[in-house]
């Protein structure tokens, strides 16, 4: 009789132990490093499944009427094709939403870089009170009413719903979220030479070769992410990263976006203030604005319409099908 309740307390904590340790496993495309994963917090299926539901639940929001993805939509390559986000009560947002594609390898978070961590970052709009103006302790409360969040948090996290809980695994659920099966992807790294057009590898060209582009929009997911003025203005009503240095040269600056899925994720620049990708290029023609701040790099250039065309051509290249129809974020 002994025997047989050590075999069955045994297997009790073997699967409790395998449910706890059971990896996630993060397919890397072709042409990427492994993005840096903090040894805390893992990837394992319980985490990522954690994150997953929270990531889609409204319980986030005080009235219980947004979820994260109520901004960060699957199907735009999470953004919300609006100038600006809707919060609670249809609150309009201080800033655009940009994509979650690729934010594990993010190295600073929100527009202008001022949130050091992924983590981190979970309670910006939890906090916020023109997005869910809520709290993340009445969250988790609200959390062990549901027996499946009680399961997934123990799992996840050998505890009950609380805030480490939560932010953890939004966190993990936010790391899988990886493009790189492009168009441009396919041609650059995966050996497909038909993968990209005449046009579109003439605006590759353009790009990588006779512009500034990659001065900024450079390595495997085109952005240096650097912290830069880009002359979109002389007087910015966002004053950007002063806000958390002080200090002047910070002014009106914002962290540089990855371009992956560009042509879906419109409109574009912190506040979402240009509509289409034809007019992005007009801006940087242009030179931009005459901003103190205003990166060096960036100054007049002229292009032909066909030119503008293959450039364009080659921006939807960069769009990959397959990140904003997985199953798994419906």
């Amino acid at each position: 009789m002994k025997k047989g309740r050590a075999a069955f307390l045994l297997f009790i904590l073997f699967t409790l132990f395998f449910s706890f340790t059971k990896d996630f496993v993060l397919t890397i495309p072709k042409g990427f490093p492994k993005p840096y994963i903090p040894e805390e917090n893992s990837l394992t299926q319980s985490r990522v499944e954690l994150g997953k539901k929270l990531f889609f639940d409204k319980i986030l929001s005080r009235d219980s009427s947004l979820s994260c993805a109520s901004c960060h939509v699957p199907q735009f390559a999470f953004t919300d094709r609006k100038k600006k986000g809707i919060g609670i009560r249809n609150q309009e947002v201080g800033r655009n939403t940009p994509t979650l594609t690729n934010i594990a390898y993010s190295d600073k978070f929100l527009l202008d870089g001022v949130n050091p961590s992924l983590v981190a970052q979970v309670m910006v709009p939890i906090h916020e009170k023109n997005e869910f103006d809520f709290h993340i302790i009445l969250i988790a409360e609200r959390m062990k009413q549901d027996s499946d969040y009680v399961r997934l948090c123990k799992d996840a996290y050998n505890s009950e719903p609380n805030p480490y809980a939560i932010t953890h695994g939004i966190a993990s659920f936010e790391r899988t979220l990886i493009s790189g099966n492009s168009k441009y992807d396919k041609f650059t790294f995966q050996g497909d030479s038909t993968a990209l057009n005449a046009s579109e590898q003439r605006g590759m060209h353009l790009f990588f070769e006779e512009l500034y582009c990659t001065s900024c929009h450079s390595g495997f997911n085109l952005t240096s992410q650097a912290l830069t003025n880009n002359g979109l203005y002389i007087e910015y009503p966002d004053s950007g990263r002063i806000r958390l240095t002080g200090l002047e040269e910070d002014r009106a600056v914002f962290k540089v976006p990855t371009l992956r899925n560009i042509a879906i994720t419109y409109p574009y620049m912190h506040d979402g203030s240009i509509a289409t990708l034809s007019e992005v290029i007009s801006h940087y023609s242009s030179g931009g604005k005459a901003h103190p701040n205003k990166g060096a790099i960036i100054t007049p250039f002229t292009l032909s319409e066909k030119q503008q065309q293959d450039l364009i051509a080659f921006l939807h290249a960069l769009s990959d099908s397959s990140f904003i129809e997985k199953s798994a974020y419906k």
